[in-house]
């Protein structure tokens, strides 16, 4: 693993699930980790209901737009995290796959998406503390 490592995010739409982890990453790893995330349907737009669960952390993820899945960002990860992508996603030998079963936000309320988002904070900080052992 480089010096900084990368972990992708890889849901079907990269609008809820995939989003939200990418935030939560980028904002407790204080930069000491690459985030990348994408899907392999990708959506028109981020979940407005992602964007609402994550503005109660202070966490802005609004203005992210979803991304195609491409092999190139696989092949830049050191750990691909995915959501319900199944056999969609590139496999490569070498690299740290982890699949995250998480109930899918798309179509809930706020309410119903808190849970996911809590349970996406609690896997994230297990990971952060995972690939930074000394922070």
């Amino acid at each position: 693993m480089s010096e900084k490592p990368t972990v992708l995010f890889v849901c079907v739409h990269n609008a809820g699930r995939s989003q939200m982890a990418a935030g939560y990453l980028q904002h407790l790893g204080e930069g000491r980790i690459e985030v990348l995330s994408a899907g392999s349907k990708p959506g028109n737009e981020i979940n407005p209901m992602a964007v609402a669960a994550m503005a109660e952390e202070g966490i802005d993820i609004a203005g992210n737009q979803p991304k195609v899945l491409t092999t190139e960002a696989v092949q830049a990860s050191d750990v691909v995290i995915t959501m319900g992508c199944g056999d969609e996603c590139p496999y490569f030998p070498g690299k740290r796959y982890e699949d995250w079963k998480l109930d899918d936000p798309a179509g809930q309320g706020l309410d119903a998406v808190r849970p996911i988002r809590d349970e996406i904070k609690t896997r994230i900080e297990a990971l952060i503390a995972d690939l930074l052992p000394t922070a």
